[in-house]
């Protein structure tokens, strides 16, 4: 931790009280002019401090942005997210994190954007992500999984981001198969899993992420008006949006970890445990048409398990759903 980094953390552990230079100069084994320093540096990424003469300083307000150092305070990762990007615009966290794992970077590491000019969705749609009103991150897996289960791993990330967000901001987000978040029937969280495969062989995975954190109800388009909501909207108060993205990225680690040693059916309870799309009448909408019936369960291959009029039982692998009655 540099010293810049361990003063934060020390300001931000006293809970908006004062610390004095003398006990930070202790602490970091430092003169009292370089606490000036590291200060001023703290103040340039966005920091604010009231300094009181024999009272020291004290943390007066946070940057609005996600940032570099108090995430990793906050993360409780030893993999997750230790190599952190953060960019302030960017077209696709996707295709950074992307370029990232072509250059040989470790699992786990992250991208952040404050916006992405042209965010990923399913099928091709375009992401809503503009300055400052969301977590928008890609996350890179190198799994040893053959392109048959990388489904399992969507399923984990909507897993993992949907805890993150309940545990929070106490929003009680669900789940709508196969990676879409939904607070009262209003998505406001995406996930997009991307595959890179070689001789049949998964090379490397890329999670992208967006929730909807600190929209107001007026900000969306007027095509999203009534489909979407965010956080803020659903729980009254802003978020913020390091804790947020340190909570997934310590929720995800956990629960990657996990599938690893325990396999995909304790992922599959959790997710049955989250989801709003079981035991609901269903209409499937794919390239080989429509299927109507009744979400009943999970297959181990995390495929949708629809239970039509007829008594028959169809496996879903892909397609969009949609809620009938």
């Amino acid at each position: 931790m540099s010293k810049h980094e361990d003063l934060l953390h020390m300001l931000l552990h006293a809970d908006g009280q004062f610390v004095s230079g003398e006990d930070i100069s202790r602490h970091l084994s430092i003169s009292r002019t370089a606490v000036w320093k590291h200060v001023n540096k703290l103040r340039d990424m966005g920091y604010e401090f009231e300094a009181v003469s024999r009272k020291g300083y004290r943390l007066v307000t946070r940057p609005d942005s996600i940032d570099a150092a108090a995430l990793q305070l906050a993360l409780k990762t030893t993999v997750f997210g230790r190599k952190a990007v953060m960019l302030s615009s960017t077209q696709s966290t996707q295709n950074d994190v992307q370029k990232l794992a072509e250059e040989g970077v470790a699992e786990g590491a992250v991208v952040f954007a404050e916006e992405q000019t042209g965010g990923k969705g399913r099928f091709g749609r375009k992401w809503f992500s503009p300055p400052g009103k969301g977590v928008w991150m890609s996350v890179l897996f190198r799994p040893k999984l053959s392109l048959q289960h990388t489904p399992q791993l969507t399923l984990m990330t909507g897993v993992a981001v949907c805890r993150a967000i309940r545990a929070c901001t106490g929003a009680q987000a669900g789940i709508k198969w196969p990676n879409d978040l939904l607070i009262d029937g209003r998505k406001m969280c995406g996930i997009l899993l991307e595959s890179t495969v070689e001789d049949h062989e998964v090379r490397y995975c890329v999670a992208g992420i967006g929730v909807d954190a600190n929209f107001e109800a007026g900000e969306y388009p007027e095509d999203l008006q009534h489909i979407a909501t965010s956080l803020k909207i659903e729980t009254g108060q802003p978020v913020d949006r390091t804790a947020l993205a340190a909570a997934i990225l310590t929720e995800l680690e956990h629960l990657y970890f996990l599938y690893q040693k325990e396999g995909f059916s304790v992922i599959s309870s959790l997710w049955e445990a989250l989801s709003v799309s079981l035991d609901r009448k269903v209409v499937i909408t794919n390239p080989h048409g429509m299927i109507e019936g009744t979400a009943v369960g999970l297959d181990p291959s995390g495929a949708l398990i629809v239970e039509k009029q007829d008594g028959q039982r169809e496996l879903i692998v892909s397609g969009e759903v949609s809620w009938k009655g």
